[in-house]
């Protein structure tokens, strides 16, 4: 459960004193860890694992401690000197890459965090190279050294070849008499920072030490100089001037806000804490402040644009909902970011969002909450939020993430950030019948809170269907189904929409003669059916003439067709893609109707489906896939088991090829989850919807039979 403290914290009134960080890398790298340790050396908790950051703030599921993973983004704000840092942890699983999303809108800088135990994976490589499209400030923080001794310079050395060459480390592990890591080596001012007491002594480094340092810190020192703004430095340092120590680190700390230089740090799980004060002070120097940072491209609700904005605490309001939460007795929290202006609470604001077919209310006004500076799951209510700092707000009722909250009288959109598309659907059915009414606004709240989650009715199968990024995505939907609205869900396949169309051109009679007492029924229609290309739609042709069938009841036989495609010829599907038309028919002075016709162009439209014979349509897919060359064969050898169609294969950069490829939607249920089997988790792909084609008569049979048994 959330608690809110009593005290309130008073935000500062400049943007150059916030810092905002997000936390990236793989699971089990020691992301979460690695904020605890920065708040107990900050003094902001007593020690490691006193406060709860294993959720995203009020976001109260035991999922994650479950699963022993995070599945969603989580921050901490800390007081460091003058400066408050907001640390904004993200899950390490490729599968909520929206939460990713969201920590890196939110963030000014990244510090990539990665294992000595594990390494770099993949999505982590490629989390990298979104950063640096973006020219986002980076930094590297080796984790558990304590654990294993030897691999620092390791590591170091395959996140210069898979990152950048710019990565340099600013410390060197201090080993211990046995071998243990009992602190760090200053490379630019060679002191010793030993922790083997528990707390950090400086000291200068030992002549033994001197061998280790010279080449570490003359590499440091080197890359330093090149992104260097003095031009006369490198010929001085070339010349062997002794160089400034203040001003060697000056030009450090430009050139890391600029990110053009990427310097790394280590850090361990020891109680000693080394590396957690070495990570504050280069946050403190070396990355940007809101300052620095572009506002995200802002235009007016009606799409015009506005003058570009900064980060001015006194200019208009422009802030963006990154996280949002649905707590049961709170209710609804908004994680946000303010870019312009200031928010005070029971301030109005107008909150504006992109608007979809399933989100129609984001342009209304509401009245700001409670704010609240974060820490995991406590909330520390603080008098206003500047422009550059990241709080919670309550009481939005009708916040989504993604939305933009500005001034009623100024209302602005934000661009919305790039976020991947679900990709494992699922249909889910509420256990008990009394759940079925609660399971639509549940989901629809799930899907406010997570622009990666989808979620759609099918009018023709009747299904709700959950799209999700995998596995572990889905598993996290369906708890907090369970946890959070006391929903019993079950899972299954989701059924495909096929389609029906004609197999030849036909002709067909409808003849409806009715006499039960009273006006009768009577109507009489002949129609040429033919089908047309994928994709034509259907057709009406009038083609009666003399008028046999009064002009009153051509449209009546139309619609009497519609009906009939809607409900299907053969198995039960609509009908698409014929051109149906009108020749002849024959009418009753007394007894015929619009309901007549109706009738008579059913059957006629039956009548012709029976000589030309129905055939059964699937929908196709485009499935586009990067993968790495070592992965095509295997992935061109599925597709092709899928009764997929090769459409291209291309080389990309950086040793991928792009695969394109035509794949019945039949065949794609738990694609998602395959393809990371056959790739190791390196493949992407993205999915839609391209055409229908013809089922092989073999499924298509199947299918039938199967339609005729229920």
């Amino acid at each position: 459960m959330a608690q809110t403290t009593a005290r309130h914290e008073v935000s500062t009134g400049d943007p150059a004193l916030i810092r905002n960080v997000v936390l990236v890398g793989p699971s089990g790298s020691g992301k979460t860890t690695l904020i605890e340790q920065l708040l107990t050396v900050a003094g902001a908790i007593e020690r490691v694992g006193s406060i709860d950051l294993g959720t995203t703030t009020c976001d109260f599921e035991e999922f994650e401690i479950q699963q022993k993973k995070s599945s969603s983004l989580a921050v901490a704000s800390l007081t460091f000197g003058p400066l408050t840092i907001n640390l904004i942890d993200t899950p390490g699983h490729l599968e909520f890459a929206g939460e990713v999303r969201a920590g890196l809108r939110a963030a000014d800088a990244a510090l990539f965090v990665v294992s000595v135990l594990d390494g770099v994976d993949h999505a982590t490589t490629q989390l990298w190279e979104e950063c640096a499209t973006i020219e986002m400030p980076r930094a590297i923080v080796i984790t558990h050294l304590d654990k294993r001794r030897g691999d620092f310079d390791d590591l170091v050395a395959i996140c210069q070849r898979v990152f950048d060459e710019e990565i340099v480390p600013l410390h060197l592990p201090l080993l211990a008499d046995n071998y243990a890591v009992a602190g760090l080596i200053d490379l630019l001012s060679q002191d010793i920072h030993d922790y083997s007491s528990g707390v950090r002594v400086i000291r200068p480094s030992d002549l033994e030490h001197g061998p280790l340092i010279e080449s570490a810190r003359n590499n440091l020192i080197e890359g330093i100089v090149a992104q260097s703004e003095d031009e006369t430095l490198m010929d001085r340092y070339i010349a062997g001037e002794s160089l400034d120590l203040s001003g060697l680190k000056t030009d450090l700390e430009l050139a890391v806000a600029r990110g053009h230089f990427y310097p790394v740090v280590g850090s361990s799980t020891t109680p000693s804490l080394f590396g957690a004060r070495e990570l504050l002070d280069l946050i403190g120097s070396g990355f940007p402040s809101p300052l620095e940072h572009p506002v995200p491209y802002v235009s007016a609700t009606d799409g015009m644009p506005v003058d570009l904005l900064s980060c001015d605490p006194a200019g208009p309001l422009c802030a963006e909902v990154i996280k949002t939460v649905s707590h049961p007795y709170v209710g609804r929290i908004s994680v946000i970011r303010v870019f312009s202006g200031s928010l005070v609470s029971a301030m109005p604001i107008h909150l504006s969002g992109h608007f979809t077919s399933e989100h129609v209310d984001h342009d209304v006004d509401e009245r700001i909450g409670t704010i609240s500076r974060i820490q995991g799951k406590a909330l520390i209510p603080i008098e206003r939020a500047i422009a550059g700092d990241v709080v919670a707000v309550s009481k939005l009722a009708r916040a989504e993430t993604g939305d933009t909250l500005s001034d009623p009288h100024q209302p602005f959109l934000i661009e919305p950030w790039l976020m991947p598309e679900p990709v494992l659907p699922v249909a889910i059915v509420a256990s008990a019948k009394s759940d079925e009414d609660k399971l639509g606004s549940a989901l629809a709240r799930l899907a406010n809170e997570d622009p990666t989650l989808r979620v759609e009715i099918s009018d023709e199968t009747q299904q709700w269907v959950l799209w999700s990024m995998g596995d572990g995505h889905l598993a996290s939907v369906l708890d907090r189904l369970s946890t959070r609205y006391a929903l019993s869900i079950t899972t299954t396949p989701v059924r495909v929409a096929l389609r029906e169309t004609f197999a030849s051109a036909a002709t067909g009679h409808g003849r409806l003669a009715k006499q039960t007492g009273g006006h009768g029924q009577f109507a009489v229609c002949e129609i040429t059916v033919e089908p047309l290309p994928r994709g034509s739609g259907y057709e009406f042709v009038d083609h009666v003439e003399g008028g046999a069938i009064p002009r009153n009841f051509i449209s009546s036989v139309d619609t009497g067709i519609r009906q009939a495609m809607h409900h299907g010829l053969a198995a039960g599907f609509p009908v698409i893609d014929v051109r149906v038309t009108l020749t002849d028919g024959k009418a009753h002075p007394v007894d015929s109707s619009d309901h007549a016709f109706q009738q008579a162009g059913e059957l006629a439209l039956k009548d012709a489906a029976q000589s030309a014979g129905i055939t059964l349509l699937e929908p196709v897919d485009t499935v586009t896939i990067l993968t790495a060359d070592e992965y095509v064969g295997a992935l061109l050898s599925d597709v092709t088991s899928r009764r997929g169609r090769i459409a291209s294969t291309t080389p990309q950069d950086g040793g991928q090829t792009e695969i394109i490829a035509f794949v019945p939607q039949m065949e794609l249920g738990r694609y998602a989850i395959e393809v990371r089997a056959l790739t190791h988790a390196t493949a992407t792909f993205t999915r839609s919807f391209c055409t229908f084609e013809r089922v092989p008569s073999l499924i298509a049979q199947r299918i039938q039979t199967q339609n005729a048994s229920t």
